[in-house]
Formats: C-alpha cells, structure tokens, sequence
C-alpha cells in the first residue's frame, strides 16, 4: 500500500507499506518512534495498533528538539 505522509512543519513524502503494516509501523518508516509523534487521519488521532486503511496521514511529532542540557 502507498500512502503520502505529510510530517507537520517538515514535509511530505510517499512510503509503500506491507498490506498488515500499522500506523506504528509508518511512523518508524518517516523516520520516528511512536512515543514521539501520533498519526493523524482528516484531523483525528488514530490508534497505533490499527492498521493502516488511509491513503493520506498526518504525523504530528509530540517531542522535537532539547537543549542538550539536564539540570537538576
């Protein structure tokens, strides 16, 4: 299955998918982990575990970036 991925604010690009992949599975294909961004479909959260059935899918990363630095 192909399926256009538009990473919020960084980009859009195309992935081919196994037919049983889940939308944690197309998160780590751009190039994430799951704990850092949601999957969206027209605008909704969809659960990890599904499986992918959207042609179109938003990735919104939950944690970008950092200082570097760790004070306690």
């Amino acid at each position: 299955m192909d399926v256009t991925v538009e990473v919020v604010g960084e980009g859009t690009d195309e992935y081919s998918l196994a037919a049983d992949a889940t939308y944690d599975d197309l998160i780590r294909a751009a190039g994430y982990h799951p704990q850092e961004a949601s999957a969206l479909v027209d605008g909704s959260p969809v659960p990890g575990d599904g499986v992918v059935d959207a042609e179109s899918v938003k990735i919104l990363r939950l944690i970008k970036g950092g200082s570097g630095e760790f004070t306690l």
